[in-house]
């Protein structure tokens, strides 16, 4: 029998639902006629995922009376820059879309952050729609509207906050993902489950991905959502959705994106678990837990990359400011905090917490 779609509403300025469930990928022109209506529509994909689905997507949107036109670039987070945006926002002007016309990007995280900014540059802002078609994609990035690409200097350092018009995840594509991408998207499936304690992490701790992916996808969008709808611009409280994230993209610029970013996260949210009790920041204990439901899902707990390395690389985070920086810190299972300090402190609190993997 087949599963129900699963709806959660975001409910920020504009307003927009995110879908989840089986069979999405061959429903997305009816669906997004109904929002849309028909018109010009440029698929962003890249060249992996445009191989795997651009002809079930382009097929439904055109029945539904979409005109469609595709234009993939090479997989990778190294192609999340500022020459491969160029290259989509000059594919958009020789189609010549207008601001009637939409963007739909179907693919991960790297595709949809690049895709959601090119919509949002093109013409001072077009529609866009999020076609996630990865575990990781489908429980974060594809939600709350953070678009970008990554400078020389670090990782998402250029970008907008544009909100897609839909949000739809056919989970027929877990089917397609190998262990690794899976094990990507767990990260911050577990991430999410700390943040939002009760029956999320209950379920991050035992085996809810393998039993119910959809319903967990379900309750980490609906637990972002909740956050994106009352800080929609990352004044405050969404900075606690960054929780792993400082030590991560450090991780991922030490390694020159080699090591994913799930992976990566999972790195960091181990360190910054154990930095935090060795310090004395925590209200429960919480490293083992962590790490065990990271190991669980195949995650790394430690890396290579030193404390004064990893201290380095952070330099350019987004959450700096001058010379402070703010963490986001499991203080408790739904009870995590941000704590502020100063830059020249953040390596011994990644040695607090390091361990070599």
């Amino acid at each position: 029998m087949s599963q129900p779609i699963q709806t959660v509403s975001i409910r920020v300025q504009p307003a927009y639902e995110a879908s989840i469930g089986p069979g999405l990928l061959d429903e997305c022109g009816p669906r997004l006629r109904c929002l849309l209506g028909p018109c010009r529509a440029v698929v962003i994909s890249d060249t992996t995922v445009s191989a795997l689905y651009l002809p079930r997507v382009q097929q439904s949107l055109e029945q539904a009376g979409f005109t469609v036109s595709a234009w993939a670039f090479p997989a990778g987070e190294r192609q999340k820059n500022l020459l491969t945006l160029s290259a989509a926002l000059e594919f958009l002007a020789r189609e010549a879309l207008t601001r009637s016309d939409c963007v739909v990007a179907l693919g991960g995280g790297v595709v949809g952050d690049l895709a959601g900014f090119t919509a949002g540059c093109y013409l001072r802002g077009i529609p866009y729609v999020q076609l996630p078609t990865t575990l990781l994609a489908a429980v974060d990035s594809s939600v709350g509207g953070k678009t970008g690409v990554d400078l020389t200097a670090g990782k998402n350092l250029a970008g907008l906050f544009v909100q897609p018009a839909a949000m739809l995840f056919d989970t027929d594509c877990l089917t397609t993902l190998p262990p690794a991408v899976i094990a990507d998207g767990a990260s911050e499936a577990v991430k999410t489950g700390v943040l939002a304690g009760g029956p999320l992490w209950t379920l991050l701790e035992q085996d809810g991905l393998t039993v119910d992916p959809a319903g967990v996808i379900a309750r980490c969008v609906a637990y972002k959502a909740g956050i994106v709808e009352r800080d929609p611009r990352e004044a405050g409280e969404r900075k606690l959705l960054n929780l792993g994230h400082t030590v991560g993209h450090a991780i991922e610029r030490c390694s020159d994106y080699t090591i994913p970013h799930g992976h990566a996260v999972a790195a960091g949210l181990a360190i910054i678990a154990r930095a935090a009790e060795a310090l004395g920041w925590t209200a429960e204990p919480v490293a083992a837990r962590i790490t065990a439901a990271l190991e669980r899902h195949s995650l790394p707990v430690g890396t290579e990359y030193a404390p004064r390395e990893l201290a380095r690389a952070a330099v350019s985070d987004k959450k700096r400011r001058g010379s402070e920086i703010t963490l986001a810190v499991p203080r408790s299972f739904g009870g995590c905090i941000l704590k502020t300090l100063p830059l020249s402190d953040l390596e011994s609190v990644i040695a607090a917490g390091w361990e070599v993997f």
